[in-house]
């Protein structure tokens, strides 16, 4: 039994030896460059002003928008919108996507009012 003991820490001890290799640390590396700091920053300049070049719309520069729709109409829209209790009422938020008869009702508050 004591010989079990003894090769089963043998036996341990040899894992966590051979997990337990650690990476040697190099220190900083030094930076090899043929090109000089005054020749580079010119060139990041250029890179930094020109945009992420893989993008759809960079190369595009600023888009013209011109709506038709009337001011006061979309103005009008958004109100109404906002004071319709009913508006927000997603279907998919209900049991069996669809919205309870209770909701549907014209006469339904939203707000609780103070008991004084």
């Amino acid at each position: 039994m004591n010989a079990s003991k003894i090769l089963a820490a043998a036996a341990l001890s040899l894992l966590a030896a051979a997990g337990a290799h650690a990476e040697t640390y190099e220190g900083v590396q030094s930076v090899n460059s043929g090109v000089s700091r005054a020749e580079v920053a010119p060139q990041a300049v250029a890179a930094a002003r020109a945009g992420n070049e893989y993008s759809d719309g960079a190369s595009a520069g600023a888009q013209a928008f011109s709506s038709t729709a009337d001011r006061s109409v979309i103005q009008a829209e958004a109100v109404a919108k906002a004071h319709d209790p009913l508006a927000s009422l997603d279907r998919r938020a209900f049991y069996r996507d669809e919205v309870p008869q209770a909701y549907k009702k014209p006469a339904v508050s939203f707000t609780r009012q103070a008991g004084l």
